[in-house]
């Protein structure tokens, strides 16, 4: 089957009706159901599949019967955010299935073992914490926080871990299996413009720049939206507008600096109650690391300032931080020699080879997206495109497989 062929069969799971889009969360029926489908087609091309302790699934195509190292791997994630696209991150399941398919119908044998990878809660879009399963498996992530994590629901990570088959006291670092990936390919759609101005189909990643995640907690004084005067209220809400007002600001006179609210919440969340506290969730990202910190700082100082005026109060917590991760000049290079045509890009966003990066050889595809818009229903890409990005993944395949 093509790349294009499968997306399109995939194009029913998960649909948000509300928020448009596609929302599947991490073990939700959704996420589930796209598991048994990848592992139905890893199967159906003879790939031998297992799920690790930290929930990761690995397929695995072996190069006649030798041991399971140095293996070349691909893969993504089949989770998304709320109401995202439906090529982050399947697309890059999807190619590698596809790849694997192109590879074996040439009559291709590898040398290295190669094998898919797909990573849970990659988006941290259930537990707020991304890149979650790859993290857990190279020991970035504190096995101890994450276990406690709380969904909406108030389900702990550990409770879903166990509700599905994974045994939360086997959760960790994992560095035997981490040594097993000899190098890692990630195809991802393309979440800007770049492709499209370059026109070209299929671009090399070289780089995702510094991120992170913090939580603004504002406190004051909740009370009756009718009877409490204006001149007597401790409005959290007041502090939290302003501070998303302060981020824009700031954000704008740092050149190259990304900054971004896309989650608030009031408690208790009633439209005629004055809040009682407001957590407002801030994204910062910037290619110079030393640039980060200070903008992070600049906005929680200005946040303080703007609780203690309305005399509320407020504090920050770091939820996430990933450091500027730069891909394998080697491997680069050799992605550049078998596709000669392909530019280098640059990504705001993260995603799992950013992670494994540090420790194994690790690099990305990206596919062309016209819109130019991501974790949005309207991320696209092409059929044409999709195709052609399996077919540039199939071709690196062979050539890191065949030494």
């Amino acid at each position: 089957m093509t790349a294009s062929s499968m997306m399109a069969g995939l194009s029913g799971i998960g649909r948000d009706p509300k928020r448009g889009g596609y929302s599947r969360p991490v073990f939700s029926p959704a996420e589930l159901e796209l598991r048994e489908w990848f592992v139905g087609e890893a199967q159906r091309l003879g790939l031998d599949v297992d799920t690790d302790r930290n929930g990761i699934i690995w397929a695995w195509w072996d190069a006649q019967g030798r041991a399971r190292e140095n293996a070349v791997a691909t893969g993504s994630h089949l989770d998304s955010v709320p109401g995202g696209g439906a090529f982050d991150g399947p697309l890059g399941v999807v190619s590698a299935l596809a790849a694997v398919e192109l590879m074996q119908a040439s009559g291709f044998r590898p040398s290295r073992p190669v094998v898919i990878v797909v990573f849970p809660e990659e988006e941290g879009s259930r537990y707020g914490l991304p890149c979650l399963g790859s993290g857990l498996m190279a020991g970035t992530v504190s096995v101890d926080r994450a276990l406690a994590l709380k969904d909406e629901n108030g389900d702990t990570l550990a409770d879903l871990f166990g509700r599905n088959g994974i045994d939360p006291d086997r959760v960790g670092p994992d560095a035997k299996a981490v040594k097993r990936i000899g190098a890692f390919v990630e195809l991802h759609v393309e979440q800007g413009r770049g492709l499209v101005d370059l026109s070209e189909p299929v671009a090399i990643g070289r780089s995702i720049i510094g991120h992170g995640r913090w939580k603004l907690h504002f406190e004051g004084q909740g009370n009756h939206a009718g009877t409490t005067l204006m001149s007597d209220r401790r409005d959290p809400m007041i502090p939290a507008a302003q501070t998303i007002l302060v981020v824009q600001e700031a954000a704008l006179a740092v050149p190259g600096a990304r900054a971004t609210v896309g989650k608030v919440i009031p408690v208790p969340g009633g439209s005629n109650v004055i809040a009682s506290a407001v957590d407002v969730w801030l994204d910062v990202r910037h290619a110079d690391e030393s640039a980060l910190q200070p903008l992070v700082d600049e906005i929680t100082a200005r946040a303080h300032g703007l609780a203690g005026a309305a005399a509320c109060r407020s504090s920050v917590s770091r939820e996430s931080y990933s450091p500027t991760a730069t891909f394998d000049a080697d491997l680069i290079q050799r992605f550049t020699e078998v596709l000669p045509s392909a530019p280098l890009l640059d990504t705001g966003a993260g995603h799992d080879a950013g992670v494994l990066a540090p420790f194994t050889p690790s690099a990305m595809l990206f596919v062309r997206n016209p819109s130019g818009i991501s974790h949005s229903p309207e991320e696209y890409a092409e059929d044409a495109d999709v195709d052609a990005g399996a077919d540039a993944l199939a071709l690196i395949l062979m050539d890191l497989s065949s030494e």
